[in-house]
């Protein structure tokens, strides 16, 4: 099965961090938007989910430093259109909504355009993780003053706002430093509600109340950080 070929509107590639997620690939990849490169970022898997997502018509770049940062890092490095997507590729999120997100960022409404998750269904969001979320959002308020209510992983911007952002985390705190450095260059950030599925197979991070607890530290330790000025470009 390949990609669909075309599409209306913008274009974008959409970043796929990956780590053993070959059950949800081909629904993942068949919501891609038709005319956008999904560029899936394979983080170590040994369920053959490379293999896998190439076969599917997917670019595939591989990212042997684990982490959720390197994998979404690689990634951005890795695109070539003017906007850039981010998505989970367990299946809990649709990446058809992000035609939505990119055609806010190129009218000029938003920067940085964030969906906020709002769980469908049994076991979608597990009680641990959103209260982490929830506590997150609160330190992102009083750091930067966004009104946010969710840091969750799928976002759209152009991809040279989001270089000129340097963005150093390599693991879990990568989404909320992007969001951080975005809010002290003057970018806009907004989000959207996006409908949020129980993912295909268990989380590494938000499945564990250890996992929660990781990605919580790393995300203290960016709102620690000293504001960067970044030279987007405008």
């Amino acid at each position: 099965m390949n990609l669909p070929s075309h599409t209306s509107g913008p274009r974008a590639d959409v970043v796929l961090p990956c780590l053993d997620e070959a059950a949800a690939l081909p629904g993942v990849l068949a919501s891609v938007p038709r005319g956008w490169r999904a560029i899936v970022v394979d983080n170590g898997s040994t369920d053959g989910s490379a293999e896998l997502a190439r076969s599917l018509g997917a670019v595939v770049v591989r990212e042997p430093r684990r982490g959720f940062g390197a994998a979404c890092h690689a990634g951005l490095l890795a695109a070539e259109a003017e906007f850039v997507c981010f998505c989970d590729c367990d299946g809990s999120l649709d990446p058809g909504l992000l035609t939505g997100f990119v055609r806010r960022v190129a009218d000029g409404q938003s920067d940085l355009v964030l969906g906020r998750r709002r769980p469908e269904g049994r076991g979608a969001w597990p009680l641990h993780a959103r209260a982490g979320n929830a506590a997150l959002a609160r330190m992102v308020r009083r750091r930067t003053g966004l009104r946010l209510h969710d840091l969750g992983p799928m976002r759209a911007a152009r991809r040279a706002d989001l270089l000129a952002l340097d963005l150093t985390d390599r693991r879990s705190g990568y989404p909320l430093q992007m969001v951080v450095r975005a809010a002290d260059a003057g970018l806009r950030v907004t989000e959207t509600d996006v409908p949020y599925l129980a993912r295909t197979g268990k989380s590494k991070v938000t499945g564990t109340w250890l996992g929660t607890w990781h990605a919580v530290r790393d995300m203290r330790a960016v709102l620690g950080e000293p504001p960067v000025r970044a030279g987007v470009a405008r």
